[in-house]
This record gives structure tokens, C-alpha cells and sequence, in this order.
């Protein structure tokens, strides 16, 4: 069936007797083109305090929005929570805004296209990344699984880089296969520019042992980090670790979007150390991605 003729059904895509999009509660004429995301809710206000104006505030669970304008631009701001499950019901139901009629539940025939500019926090995998540096993600390797369970997965993935990967790391089997996807180039070259690193991060699939942090349990693999901090392809390595870039960036190559990861380094992994301390980097962050977006 043409997809344009598919009526979704109401247990697939769940509208809110508001007529808001189920988890997050926002409506199809709330929607902004431009959308920074972050994963905290209460970053949503730092975002939004920099708004000449604003039109609306919603929350519900971990899913805050502050829509408005700055400098003349009409924006969002939209919290996703932490880890790819997240990012993934996120950038389904901003899509489902965009481009589903919630009225006849079926695809719109013009297309919407929204960008989606994910500013974070993350751990260097590098000696010469340190705290307080920007690092976009050129590439980002999601470890979660969850590109696999959608269709023609390998017409957005990076297969040679996946593949090299796991040669490289002796990937675990058992593990979920690792998928990567390119942020869009176009944001790449506007937002991140040459005062960001660029290279590929890696999306883990929870904070502790898929990041190689030891605290009671035993690691799987012990050797892991030190692999993917050695890990090159074709003068690309891997700079950092968080937990959402991968999926963000697949789900919105295959839905038609433009997505793109900066975070801030707050932890260098290499050197064990970390710094609590980090809201006056991220707000020069926010400062930069806001001019630029």
C-alpha cells in the first residue's frame, strides 16, 4: 500500500484527546521548523531564558517544550530525556506532527522537513579533547540496536565504518550491531564550523558498563575503550561518548530530517577526570547553537 494512503492506526500513533501527540503533548500548529533538543527538562529553561518571546511552555514526563522566537528566528526547544528509547519516541512524534494529517491519520502529500540540533553533555575518548571543548558529531555510532528494527536500515548506514568497527573491537556477538549514520552536512558546516572537533561519537547504550565505567559488576570486556580510542577510519576516530547522537541522527535520515549532535565535554575519560561544574560551557554552547541554528 502507498504509504500516502495508509490510515495509521490509533493504536500505532496515539493522539491525545487534546489532539496532542501522545508522550510528548504537543499539537501539529505548535511545531517549530528549527528544534534545539537536550536532554535534561530544566535545560529547556536555560534554552528558552535567551527567547525574546515565548508562546508556549508544555511538559509531560521527561518531555519539556518552550516555543518562541529569537533574534527574529521561530524556534522550540524540546527535552528528550536520556538514551536512544527516548530519542526515538521524540523524533517519531515531532515527524508525526510534521508530516501525518491527525485528522484523516494519514501521511501528508508536501513534505516537512525540520532540523533538529541535539546540544548535550559527553565524555572525551581522546588525551587532546578536554573539558570545556565542543565536539559535533560528524558520525554517530549508535550501540543501542534500535535502527536495526526499521526497515532498509542499510540505505542510511555507514556499512564500511560498522563493519571496520567491529573487526577493530572484536564486537561481542551477542551484543546489539552497531549502526552509524552522518549528521546532515549542510548543519555540520553551519553550526558546527572549525571551532568545533568533528568526529565520530559514540552512542552507548546506557551510562555504566556500556561506557566502560566499573562500579560492582564486572565488565564483559575490560579492553573495550582502549579499542575504540584506537579506532580510525579513513582519518575519522572516535572523539567522545554519550547516548543519543546515533539514533537521532538515523531516525531523521530515514524520516527526511536534518539532525546534527554538539556536546560539550565535561568528563575526560582517558585521564579519569570530570568536572560537576559545567553550566557556564553548555550556556556558551546553547549562545552559539541559538546564533547559528
Amino acid at each position: 500500500m502507498n504509504q500516502e494512503e495508509r490510515i495509521i492506526p490509533a493504536s500505532e500513533l496515539i493522539i491525545n484527546a487534546d489532539g496532542s501527540a501522545f508522550h510528548i503533548h504537543l499539537r501539529p500548529d505548535q511545531l517549530r521548523d528549527k528544534i534545539i533538543m537536550v536532554g535534561d527538562p530544566g535545560r529547556v529553561d536555560m534554552v528558552a531564558s535567551y527567547f525574546d518571546e515565548i508562546d508556549y511552555d508544555v511538559q509531560s514526563r521527561e518531555f519539556h517544550a518552550i516555543a518562541g522566537k529569537y533574534k527574529g528566528k521561530e524556534l522550540m526547544c524540546i527535552s528528550h530525556g536520556i538514551g536512544s528509547d527516548n530519542i526515538e519516541i521524540v523524533v517519531t512524534e515531532l515527524d508525526a506532527l510534521a508530516n501525518i494529517d491527525f485528522e484523516t491519520r494519514k501521511v501528508k502529500p508536501e513534505h516537512r522537513t525540520l532540523e533538529l540540533v541535539r546540544v548535550g553533555t559527553s565524555g572525551s575518548l581522546q588525551e587532546d579533547i578536554h573539558i570545556g571543548d565542543f565536539v559535533m558529531a560528524k558520525k554517530g555510532t549508535g550501540t543501542d540496536g534500535i535502527i536495526n528494527y526499521y526497515a532498509d536500515r542499510t540505505k542510511i548506514c555507514d556499512l564500511a565504518f560498522e563493519e571496520a568497527l567491529m573487526l577493530h573491537t572484536g564486537w561481542d556477538r551477542t551484543w546489539a550491531a552497531p549502526y552509524t549514520v552522518d549528521a546532515d552536512p549542510e548543519l555540520i558546516s553551519r553550526i558546527g564550523r572549525d571551532d568545533m572537533i568533528a568526529g565520530c561519537t559514540i552512542s552507548a547504550v546506557g551510562f555504566y558498563a556500556p561506557q566502560g565505567r566499573m562500579v560492582r559488576l564486572q565488565l564483559a570486556d575490560p579492553e573495550l575503550n582502549e579499542k575504540i580510542e584506537s579506532f580510525n577510519f579513513q582519518g575519522l576516530r572516535v572523539t567522545n561518548f554519550e547516548m543519543e547522537s546515533g539514533c537521532l541522527q538515523g531516525m531523521a535520515k530515514m524520516l527526511g530530517h536534518k539532525a546534527m549532535t554538539v556536546c560539550c565535554i565535561i568528563a575526560e575519560r582517558r585521564v579519569t577526570k570530570a568536572n560537576t561544574d559545567y553550566k557556564p560551557s553548555v550556556k556558551r554552547l546553547i549562545e552559539t547553537v541559538l546564533d547559528r541554528i
